[in-house]
C-alpha cells in the first residue's frame, strides 16, 4: 500500500557518511592531524554491501554503489515520492567499532555536527537520532547534553549488539539524560562486532548475521525490563528499528511466564513484562517479517496487546517492497492513522510539540 497523501512521519530513514573526509571539517584541529598523521581512513557503514540485494534496492544506489549519501536523492526517492512528512534520520557511522572510546565521542559529536549541516539544516522536513558512542557513557550522556537544545534531533540511537547488555548500570547516564529531555532510546539493527552476533559463536555469511540480529533484540528487552531500566527511568521510552515484529508475541509470553515463577530475584519488576514492554517500547513496521496471509498477521497483532506499538517506517533504503507500497500487507486499514501518525506522535513527543499535534 502506498502512503502518498497520508502525512506519514517515516521513523526510520538512512543517511550515510561517504567517507572520512566529510567529518574533518567537523573536528578540532587535534583529530583532524591524527586523522592524517594516523592514516585514519574512517568508519563508513557496511549496512549496504554491495553483493546483498537485500540491503539496499537497486534503483536507490549510485553509481559507485553507495545509497544514502546525497540529501537531493533522499528528497526525491523518499520525501517527494511518498510526501512524506516528517522522516527520521538514523546514522549508522561505525563509531561503535572504534577501540579507543575517546576517538568514538569525538567522532559520534562530528557525526552529529555533520548531519545538523548537510542534511537538517537545508531539509525541514528531516530530523535525526543523535549518534552516541556507548563505549564510554558519561561522554555519551554529555553528547545528548550538548544535542539536546536542538529539538531536531528527537532520539538516541543505540545498536542492538555490543559489547554488553544495555540494562546495565553501566549505560544509565544515558538514559537519564534521555529520559531528561524527553529523548527516546532508538534501538537499531547492528552490532559493535566486539562480540559473536549470534548465541553460539560467529556466523559465516551476512543473512545469518542479518537473521541473528532479532536474537540482539530480545537479549536487548530482557536486559532493560530485568535490569530495572524503567523503573529507574519511568519516563523512559524506547523503539526498535528494523527489528522485525512477530518474534514479540512469543518472546512477551515466555518472558512473562517465567517472571511469575523467578520475580523474586528482580523485585523491582513489580508488573508483567509484558505490561512493561506494552508501556515502554514502540517498534517500527519495517522490515515486518509477518505471514503472508492478512488474516494471520491481525492474530499476531493481537496476540502483541497494543495498537500503539507499531510506527510507521520505510527504512530506505533496504529492499523490504517493490514500488511504492511502503505498508506491508495484512495490516489492519483501521490501524494504519495510528501507526503512520498517531503512533509516531505519541512516542516522539518532541515532534508533536513541535508541529503543534496532540501527542
Amino acid at each position: 500500500m502506498n502512503v502518498r497523501g497520508r502525512q506519514a512521519i517515516d521513523c526510520d530513514v538512512h543517511a550515510n557518511v561517504p567517507a572520512v573526509q566529510a567529518l574533518v571539517p567537523y573536528l578540532d584541529d587535534y583529530w583532524q592531524d591524527m586523522v592524517e598523521v594516523r592514516g585514519i581512513e574512517g568508519f563508513e557503514s557496511r549496512s549496504y554491501p554491495p553483493h546483498a540485494p537485500l540491503s539496499c534496492r537497486p534503483d536507490w544506489r549510485t553509481a559507485a554503489g553507495r545509497p544514502a549519501e546525497d540529501l537531493a536523492a533522499l528528497r526525491t526517492q523518499v520525501l517527494e515520492r511518498w510526501q512524506t512528512r516528517i522522516a527520521i534520520l538514523n546514522c549508522l557511522y561505525g563509531v561503535q567499532l572504534i577501540m579507543d572510546e575517546h576517538m568514538a565521542a569525538v567522532f559520534a559529536a562530528a557525526v552529529n555536527d555533520w548531519m545538523v549541516k548537510e542534511w537538517l539544516d537545508p531539509e525541514p522536513r528531516l530530523r535525526a537520532s543523535i549518534v552516541v558512542a556507548p563505549q564510554n557513557p558519561a561522554r555519551a550522556a554529555e553528547e545528548i547534553e550538548r544535542r539536546a537544545a536542538d529539538r531536531r534531533f528527537v532520539q538516541v540511537l543505540l545498536l542492538a549488539t555490543g559489547e554488553m547488555p544495555l540494562g546495565r548500570s553501566v549505560y544509565w547516564p544515558i538514559y537519564q539524560a534521555a529520559e531528561r529531555h524527553d529523548l527516546p532510546i532508538g534501538i537499531h539493527a547492528g552490532s559493535g562486532y566486539r562480540q559473536p552476533v549470534t548465541s553460539v559463536g560467529w556466523p559465516s555469511f551476512h543473512v545469518e548475521d542479518y537473521v541473528a540480529q532479532t536474537q540482539g533484540f530480545q537479549a536487548q528487552l530482557a536486559s532493560l525490563v530485568a535490569q530495572g531500566v524503567f523503573a529507574k527511568f519511568p519516563g523512559l521510552r524506547v523503539v526498535l528499528l528494523e527489528s522485525g515484529v512477530t518474534w514479540l508475541p512469543g518472546f512477551l509470553w515466555r518472558f512473562s511466564k517465567f517472571w511469575r515463577g523467578l520475580r523474586s530475584e528482580v523485585p523491582w519488576v513489580d508488573r508483567s513484562p509484558a505490561e512493561i514492554v506494552r508501556d515502554h517500547v514502540r517498534l517500527t513496521i519495517q522490515p515486518l517479517d509477518g505471514p503472508p496471509d492478512a488474516h494471520d498477521l491481525e492474530r499476531v497483532l493481537e496476540h502483541i496487546g497494543s495498537d500503539q506499538i507499531l510506527l510507521y517506517a520505510s527504512d530506505f533504503p533496504h529492499w523490504h517492497f517493490e514500488g511504492d507500497d511502503t505498508i506491508p500487507e495484512g495490516l489492519p486499514p483501521a490501524l494504519l492513522d495510528q501507526i503512520l501518525v498517531r503512533n509516531p506522535l505519541a512516542t516522539y513527543t518532541r515532534l508533536a510539540a513541535d508541529l503543534g499535534a496532540p501527542s
